[in-house]
């Protein structure tokens, strides 16, 4: 989607996710500019993710406004970390029918009696 240059304010797009060529194409194609305080060679990264932006996707803003995005987790969030993990209880035992009814008697020993 195109936007004029005549249109006063944008939306904000959602960035995070993307890589660092896509974020760039998809800022200008809306009207806006990135600053990436964790990357100084911001312009030259291609393979990078972002991570996080301000503001968030879908807020209005002056064309031409700044939309950070950062491309590393801050310290305590993300990181591919999954937070304290417990033991886990061993599941149930395989065996099937024979493990969940009892073995059936002979059915021949009344008959032998």
């Amino acid at each position: 989607m195109f936007i004029s240059p005549k249109t006063p304010g944008v939306r904000v797009p959602r960035l995070v996710g993307l890589m660092a060529v896509d974020a760039r194409e998809t800022a200008a194609a809306q009207g806006v500019l990135l600053a990436a305080p964790d990357r100084p060679e911001f312009q030259r990264a291609v393979v990078d993710y972002v991570v996080r932006q301000y503001p968030p996707p879908g807020v209005e803003v002056p064309r031409g406004a700044v939309v950070t995005v950062w491309f590393e987790f801050g310290e305590g969030e993300g990181g591919g970390g999954a937070g304290v993990r417990e033991p886990r209880v061993p599941g149930p035992g395989g065996g099937g029918l024979e493990r969940e009814l009892d073995r059936p008697e002979d059915p021949f020993e009344a008959i032998a009696r």
